[in-house]
């Protein structure tokens, strides 16, 4: 007997605001926000979501939507949702989670996604000191491919993924997060260098109300204002998962979180059709709503059995990841190199992050001859498959940081010739990404090396 389809637990309707959805959303991680559905172990159901920005972002010609989007709002989330053993006995803390992803993909009718910058002094992106302005492409999708009507002559098949998947975590893991973030933004002008050659701010996205959606805890409830001034907002990735926008987690994938309350309490969202390693421009991968289909088992007491703390608790924990077998194959790479060198010429000591901005800043720079502007490369990286790698961390004082860009998605061979090449400013490839103007007082980083 063929089994059955997977059963919906989470739907979604995108006529509707995330805060109107007949299921309650959420855009905060906090133990208190009761799951909205129940599954069994082994049980194979769907979950729908909508675009991280909850619709805020349109299918249309300008990037005003993405200039002054409230970023307190983002990253809605669907669940939580309880798992129970084939017992109906629930996931308990120090079990681990394994969810396997076995389909996924946009919602029928919503076949689009967008990749935008933001503007510096909102939200800005890990290059904001070059690309101040915030920008905007729209990607149509045929099938497995993505192509833009504003970064023309592109087109890609894409890997797509969820970029947020994780469980609730406990109110002793909730409170780590807090304080350590919290000296992080108190602190970290005036301990980390780092802050001096990557401006995206804030440094930590602390608790905040404004924004605030707690699932079925209803605004003006009395617990309300606790939760939201303590429920942790859901930017980055954690221990316990959340938002780690690994592209390679499609289809056969399988992800082992660690749970730390009762039911695990499993949500996800932010869906991608595909993204760039680093998902560099912040907003970045191709942003679509979409669904998944999954399959959850429950480790009792995995997290011991599986998970080292590399920290002074036994929350100090990180998930595994399981890659499926499902990815683009592409051949012919060509590949740019970064080391702990700033733009001003300064050495910084095994730095891959530094590292890593000088391999994109490189590869913008050199696809500029191409006829691309460096607005249109800056968004192409952050959501076609290029692969961002750590080459080398123990050569002092020189981290080596490397991004392999494959040559088969672009309509023109882009590779070195032996004919000479001319320098400085192309012919844009007509038409551009859709730009706002930079309306702040910030300086912005000239590339020394660069053409224009």
């Amino acid at each position: 007997m063929a089994p059955s389809s997977a059963r919906v637990v989470v739907k979604v309707d995108l006529k509707k605001k995330p805060w109107q959805q007949n299921q309650p959303l959420h855009n905060r991680w906090h133990p208190e926000i009761q799951p909205v559905a129940e599954v069994k172990a082994g049980e194979f159901f769907r979950v729908e979501m909508v675009d991280w920005t909850g619709g805020a972002v349109k299918d249309d010609g300008s990037s005003d939507d993405i200039k002054t989007i409230d970023l307190s709002t983002v990253h809605y989330l669907s669940g939580p949702i309880r798992v129970v053993d084939e017992d109906g006995v629930a996931a308990k803390p120090g079990d681990l989670l394994a969810v396997e992803i076995c389909n996924l993909g946009p919602l029928p009718g919503d076949e689009w996604g967008f990749t935008a910058s933001f503007d510096r002094e909102n939200g800005g992106g890990f290059l904001t000191d070059h690309f101040p302005c915030a920008t905007k492409a729209i990607w149509y999708f045929e099938g497995i491919y993505a192509f833009s009507p504003q970064i023309p002559g592109v087109r890609f098949p894409g890997l797509t993924h969820p970029g947020i998947i994780g469980t609730a975590p406990s109110m002793e893991l909730l409170r780590i997060w807090n304080e350590r973030e919290r000296k992080l933004e108190e602190t970290g002008f005036n301990t980390l260098s780092l802050c001096e050659v990557v401006h995206q701010r804030p440094l930590a996205n602390l608790p905040t109300s404004k924004g605030c959606l707690l699932g079925n805890i209803e605004e003006g409830a009395p617990e309300w204002e606790r939760i939201a001034k303590e429920a942790a907002r859901t930017i980055p990735g954690r221990e316990n998962g959340g938002n780690c926008d690994i592209k390679n987690l499609s289809r056969g994938s399988k992800i082992y979180l660690p749970v730390f309350v009762e039911g695990a309490n499993l949500s996800t969202g932010d869906m991608h059709f595909s993204q760039g390693d680093g998902e560099i421009s912040f907003c970045g991968a191709i942003e679509m709503s979409g669904f998944l289909e999954l399959k959850c088992e429950i480790i009792r007491n995995g997290m011991q059995e599986y998970l080292t703390p590399m920290g002074p608790t036994t929350l100090h924990v990180n998930p595994i990841f399981e890659i499926g077998p499902m990815e683009p194959r592409f051949s012919e790479w060509l590949v740019f190199e970064g080391i702990s060198v700033d733009e001003s010429g300064r050495q910084h000591y095994l730095d891959a992050t530094v590292a890593y901005k000088r391999a994109v800043l490189n590869a913008i720079d050199y696809l500029f001859k191409f006829g691309y502007s460096k607005e249109q490369v800056y968004l192409l990286l952050s959501c076609c498959p290029c692969e961002g790698r750590i080459s080398g961390i123990v050569d002092s004082p020189n981290a080596v940081a490397t991004l392999a860009i494959p040559t088969a998605i672009f309509d023109q061979d882009i590779r070195p010739k032996t004919q000479k090449v001319p320098v400085g400013p192309r012919l844009v490839r007509k038409p551009d990404v859709l730009k706002s103007t930079y309306d702040g007082m910030l300086p912005i980083t000239k590339n020394p090396s660069s053409s224009s």
